[in-house]
């Protein structure tokens, strides 16, 4: 049985190539997602060792120490008077906002104002700064601005004042993401500490004269006592390290779980393509019961088949998922991000997790239809042609399935009903997933009323040939259902996604039009607005409304919150918060409105007092209104103007949004704007049309790339079809012959083979649509309490139409091959 089985297998070198290739893309994107995971890991250890090795010691402030959080200069003297200690180096950090071409600070957070230790900065152009009047910029920030040494810098020190520099060198931030994220400038300690306002060091680097790095911890840790941490060079790289691996577990885990949805659309073209083997060789395995094989060795014959094929097409894996990962790599390398990557290679960890999961998932989707072999009759070997199996429901069928879409259905009921949140959105996935077998047990019984109606304007069109692709779609219900359930995975994720997407992009910008209906939104990347900008743009006619928002940390009710206040004619206006209990009409002095999640902290209602502590003063104020405090700019306690004035004084504007005067050109009213802003490189312009863009567009983004990821699962997917059409033409090979000799043309005959696919395509699309679209609705209502659903009418037309034709592309080789075959030879075979 073993040599027979493994001649069958040679002997039919395509078919084991079309079963294994659904497998291979799956085990592929699972290994290649582990060889670029372990690449990057290996990569910032490489980094984080070629650091330790400069240092010995490192000393850093504990976390929970007094003060600012950093170490004292007396620290730094204290380390340097411990004998062995042959160099100490501190390390300064801040903010030092630099000013782009424009005038105006770049990025959304501060450029890092940072003194980096000689040995420690890795100069790319270049030296590093040794004056006072020296700076040298991050690599990407200086790309970005088109900067390079002997050009001439400007920062923002602590107290707001433009501060010029030479800019002698471009450094590289290395395994740093805050500094990669930031941009940084660095300096000399002393101007480090000057404009950056620093008092201490965020670490102090020592170089051992001697003593071993261990001896030397101790007696460093000796001299600075219990407000710092003290470890060896090594052990702070295996640290930091350390929760790098835990950052990128969480990619890891996102990407495998697309590689999960492959595999299990893998899986499903594996059972069925086993399915129709035993069905095909029904005839094969009766003449082997014949002559003397018993049941279990025909079971075995087939789940060695399945382990051949699974360890073959896992080996196949591996190795694609060694280039998919070498791809990836290149592609971070080439577009200069700072992720460092060590060597691409497979770890024993990724060949043990790959070959285990290919083999298992393969031989677990053959073990059904090997047991269906076991029973075929001895006597099935006499019958001159196999007969096709008819599909009965079944009682266990209708009950099991039933059950599971009670469940599934009660379970998304109680998420759409619970409070929105993360255990809401939990419970409707999985009512999703119980859904989804549910179908997938049902598959077989609305395959055939769902071809029928796929079907009905291709048989009309077609004429005979449309006609005969429709009842041969629809005759074998079990197959086509298990064909097309695995297209209905990929084409239920993407509706699902594109619904989700398209429903919190207008329930979003539904929300922001309400909340704020501005034309213009002035920050301050640091510090405050000056008041003089919006006495500035109140006194231009172009413009209409300067709304102005004040904010201060203070404690109510003994905790730490944002105190703020707003330009209380705004309100109704301006700006429009929605109250969830309470109003804002007739709001005093003596009254707060506070948001919604903060009084669910702080346990109170309307009606209830807190009392507000701040700079030694304190007051007492009444909730008037609980806010909804989702997409509110309002802070999380809201005073009246005067009030907040008295109780604070006279503090800048955190926000301000503009509004422009009716017919005003939108050029015209941006350049009232900023000129209002430009004698202050702080103040950063936007406007909520270029913050929905950015809004959209990380919206497209994530789309893009989850599409990306799911493309994957509809490759398999379609695979599957052409597969099973392969193995579906050879399986009628007398039918197309007696079919050709009753008339039927070779492009007729294509055409059938052609509009079967197209069918069960449609097929899989429509029961892929109608989940997406309902469980993306459920998703959304977990999300917030005030949803506007959209449904994208286009993507989804464009959905139905890529798998009809993905389906007909399927078909392509397998109709070419039966329109070539002779009708004489295939009758004779027969």
């Amino acid at each position: 049985m073993f040599r027979t089985t493994l001649t069958g297998l040679l002997a039919h070198r395509l078919r084991l190539l079309l079963t294994s290739l659904a497998i291979v893309l799956g085990v592929g994107f699972i290994a290649g997602t582990f060889v670029l995971t372990d690449t990057i890991d290996a990569g910032f250890t490489q980094s984080f060792a070629a650091d330790a090795d400069k240092v010995d010691v490192v000393v850093t402030p504990k976390d929970d120490a007094e003060g600012d959080g950093s170490l004292p200069q007396s620290a730094l003297a204290a380390i340097r008077a411990v004998r062995g200690v042959r160099d100490a180096q501190p390390m300064v950090s801040g903010d030092a906002p630099l000013i782009g071409r424009d005038g105006k600070v770049v990025g959304d957070f501060p450029t890092a104002g940072v003194s980096i230790p000689a040995d420690r900065i890795k100069i790319t152009a270049g030296r590093a700064p040794s004056a006072a009047g020296d700076a040298v910029l991050d690599k990407n920030t200086a790309k970005a601005q088109g900067l390079a040494p002997g050009a001439t810098v400007a920062v923002l020190d602590r107290a707001g004042e433009r501060q010029e520099f030479r800019l002698v060198g471009i450094f590289d931030v290395g395994v740093d993401q805050n500094l990669a994220y930031r941009g940084a400038v660095a300096f000399t300690p002393d101007t480090a500490r000057r404009v950056t306002g620093a008092k201490g060091f965020t670490e102090i680097d020592v170089v051992s004269s001697g003593p071993s790095p261990e001896s030397l911890r101790t007696a460093v840790a000796a001299a600075v006592g219990g407000d710092a941490t003290v470890m060896t060079g090594r052990e702070r790289a295996d640290e930091v390290a350390r929760r790098n691996h835990v950052d990128t577990s969480y990619i890891r885990l996102g990407l495998l779980l697309f590689g999960a949805v492959a595999l299990l659309v893998a899986a499903l073209v594996i059972y069925n393509t086993f399915n129709i083997l035993v069905a095909q060789r029904m005839r094969e395995m009766a003449l082997l019961r014949c002559i003397g094989a018993t049941k279990r060795q025909v079971f075995g014959s087939i789940v060695l088949e399945s382990a051949v094929v699974g360890l073959l097409s896992s080996v196949l894996g591996l190795l694609t998922g060694l280039g998919l990962g070498a791809a990836a790599v290149a592609v971070l390398r080439a577009v200069g991000t700072d992720i460092p990557t060590g060597t691409v290679t497979l770890s024993p960890q990724t060949i043990a997790v790959g070959l285990c999961t290919g083999v298992v998932v393969t031989m677990a989707a053959a073990l059904l239809p090997a047991r269906q072999s076991t029973r075929v009759p001895p006597v099935a070997a006499l019958r001159a042609q196999v007969e096709e199996h008819t599909f009965r429901t079944g009682v266990v069928r209708v009950v099991v399935s039933v059950l599971l879409l009670l469940a599934g259905a009660g379970l998304t009921a109680a998420g759409v009903l619970q409070k929105p949140g993360q255990a809401a959105l939990l419970t409707v996935m999985a009512g999703g997933v119980l859904v989804f077998f549910a179908v997938l047990v049902l598959g077989p019984v609305i395959v055939r009323p769902l071809s029928g109606l796929a079907g009905w304007v291709p048989a009309r069109l077609f004429g005979v040939p449309g006609r005969l692709a429709v009842d041969n779609s629809r005759r074998n219900p079990k197959r086509a259902a298990t064909t097309t359930v695995a297209l209905t995975v990929g084409v239920t994720l993407m509706t699902f996604m594109s619904v989700l997407t398209a429903t919190v992009r207008t329930t979003v910008g539904g929300e922001l039009d309400k909340q704020f209906p501005a034309d213009y939104i002035l920050s301050a990347q640091t510090g405050t607005i000056p008041r003089s900008v919006a006495d500035a743009l109140r006194g231009s006619r172009d413009l209409a409304a300067v709304t102005e928002f004040r904010g201060k940390k203070a404690k109510v009710n003994g905790r730490d919150y944002e105190v703020g206040t707003v330009t209380w004619s705004a309100i109704g206006t301006a700006i429009k918060p929605e109250a969830s209990s309470g109003t804002l009409n007739g709001f005093g002095a003596g009254d707060v409105a506070v948001a919604d999640y903060v009084a669910q902290d702080l346990g109170v209602a309307v009606g209830d007092t807190v009392t507000v502590t701040s700079g030694g003063k304190s007051a007492s104020l009444e909730v008037a209104a609980v806010l909804r405090g989702e997409v509110s700019l309002l802070p999380a306690f809201t005073m009246a103007e005067q009030a907040f004035e008295r109780h604070f004084g006279a503090v800048g504007d955190t926000q301000i949004l503009v509004d422009a005067a009716d017919g005003v050109a939108p050029e015209r009213s941006r350049k009232v704007v900023d000129d209002a802003t430009a004698a202050y490189p702080a103040v950063k312009v936007g406007s909520t049309t270029e913050i929905r863009g950015q809004f959209d567009e990380a919206i497209d983004s994530m789309l893009m790339v989850v599409t990306g990821l799911l493309a994957l699962a509809i490759v398999i997917s379609l695979l599957g079809i052409a597969n099973t059409l392969s193995l579906s033409v050879h399986e009628r090979t007398r039918e197309s012959a007696l079919l050709r000799a009753l008339g039927l043309t070779r492009p007729q005959l294509r055409g059938m083979l052609s509009v079967e696919a197209l069918v069960l395509g449609l097929v899989g699309a429509i029961v892929g649509v109608v989940l997406g679209i309902a469980y993306g609705w459920a998703a959304t209502t977990t999300l917030t309490e005030t949803v506007s659903f959209q449904l994208p009418a286009v993507q989804i037309l464009i959905f139905i139409a890529a798998s009809g034709l993905a389906g007909v592309l399927a078909a392509v080789l397998p109709a070419r091959r039966a329109a070539r075959a002779s009708v004489v030879g295939a009758l004779a075979a027969s």
